[in-house]
């Protein structure tokens, strides 16, 4: 692997420095943050711009902000994205670091649709397969979805559904007790389900966004009742928050898991 070029890498901390505040800056805010002599950082400005990654920012003189070609690049990146690919690889990434069950899933109507999956190594695990479908409200990956619809929408998707479907005993099959349990998620940022799919499997989801910050999935730690504990649910919570947000940084989003 080849040395990094000093000039590229300064370039490039000029350009992240736009994606916080108000993305405008002068050259003395970029000397300031960055450490750089006054120089060097005119320099890199006057590149920068004479290439569009900069322009003036209009009724600021002295002050620039992003130009179009970073937009472009990342249209072009936008373009090459798959939910689902991205999603199996870093479902597979988590699987590795927990040896565990892990789903993406989206969101269709009051259902679940997994679009990536990978499976346990261990002899006892669960038994599922990416296209399946299940009832949102009885799966930890549906009520982190349901939990970030706008208020309206999930009453309307709840109205429309009619009954809401048991698949054990442990499942949720009242509206307001389906509700308080997304006021409990959406406090959180984490969805646990403790034997509502699966009578012999627990699991814990946390949301997945795109550069919009919109919630467009949710990535899920299936574990069978007999390897779970109040530790174990603590310690895959965090895994799945970890690995929601690299998905979601794959996706374009910019902020940070809870």
């Amino acid at each position: 692997m080849g040395r990094l070029v000093p000039a590229v890498t300064r370039a490039l901390d000029i350009l992240e420095l736009f994606l916080e505040g108000d993305g405008t800056l002068s050259a003395p805010d970029i000397t300031r943050t960055l450490q750089l002599p006054r120089t060097t950082v005119h320099e890199l400005i006057t590149t920068l711009a004479a290439r569009s990654y900069l322009v003036p920012a209009p009724g600021r003189p002295g002050h620039y902000r992003l130009g179009v070609r970073p937009y472009q690049l990342g249209s072009r990146y936008a373009e090459q994205l798959d939910l689902a690919a991205e999603g199996q690889q870093v479902a597979r990434e988590v699987a590795e670091t927990c040896d565990e069950t892990v789903h993406v899933a989206i969101l269709e109507d009051l259902d679940v649709i997994y679009i990536a999956k990978v499976d346990s190594v261990h002899a006892v695990r669960m038994v599922s397969a990416a296209g399946r479908r299940l009832p949102a409200h009885c799966t930890a990956v549906g009520k982190m979805l349901l939990a970030a619809l706008p208020p309206d929408e999930l009453d309307l998707r709840i109205e429309e559904a009619g009954e809401l479907d048991a698949l054990t005993h442990h499942s949720i099959t009242d509206p307001e007790a389906l509700r308080a349990a997304l006021a409990v998620v959406r406090e959180r940022g984490i969805a646990v389900e403790y034997r509502e799919s699966n009578p012999d499997v627990n699991c814990v989801a946390a949301p997945v966004r795109d550069g919009t910050g919109r919630v467009v999935a949710a990535l899920s730690v299936s574990v069978p009742v007999i390897r779970w504990s109040e530790e174990r649910e603590a310690e895959l919570a965090e895994l799945a928050a970890k690995g929601a947000n690299d998905l979601s940084v794959r996706l374009g989003h910019r902020g940070g898991h809870r």
